[in-house]
């Protein structure tokens, strides 16, 4: 139980990566933590699981709900649709910004990156993604990685589902690492 007493968020909306969002959820909460999904509504949001629509998830907190001051960390899983739709939404930028400025854990999967770089976090940072939007990461000015897990000072990108036990054991060692004072805002 390493985590207890730790709270994290995890934002999505409808078109996660179903085991993008599961598979963190669990390992986090099995470390003790206290795991909220915050999203746009109040109600459930629906994955996609590889090929179509996967289960329903029930929602925590809306954005309007969710304070950054309230978590310790907050994770963004992929999938195409998830991060494509929270990207544009100004409320959902301003929380994973208020949280990575606060030099708390910052954790993307997949096409989840296109919000660090929507917010301005991926400029300067060392990351990886899913292979598809490499060059916007590296467009964004962040150094792309080939790797399962890539770390900086709190920011911790992966690439696809297969890095998921790699992805939330490191979310789960940063965590208890406590905040990443040393890090520069975006």
């Amino acid at each position: 139980m390493d985590l207890k007493g730790k709270k994290i968020a995890i934002l999505a909306t409808n078109g996660f990566e179903q085991s993008e969002l599961e598979v963190p959820r669990e390992r986090l909460k099995d470390a003790g933590a206290t795991v909220e999904i915050v999203s746009l509504e109040a109600g459930e949001i629906k994955g996609w699981d590889k090929k179509d629509w996967g289960r329903p998830v029930k929602v925590d907190k809306t954005l309007d709900q969710a304070s950054a001051t309230d978590y310790d960390a907050i994770v963004l899983p992929g999938g195409q649709i998830n991060p494509d739709l929270l990207r544009v939404e100004p409320k959902a930028l301003k929380f994973i910004k208020d949280i990575f400025d606060a030099k708390k854990v910052v954790a993307a999967v997949c096409h989840a990156p296109w919000l660090l770089i929507e917010t301005g976090i991926a400029k300067g940072r060392r990351m990886t993604s899913y292979k598809s939007i490499k060059t916007d990461v590296a467009n964004a000015g962040a150094k792309w990685e080939d790797a399962q897990v890539v770390v900086d000072q709190g920011l911790i990108t992966s690439r696809n589902p297969g890095d998921l036990e790699a992805f939330s054991a490191k979310i789960i060692e940063e965590v208890k690492e406590g905040r990443h004072t040393q890090r520069s805002a975006a």
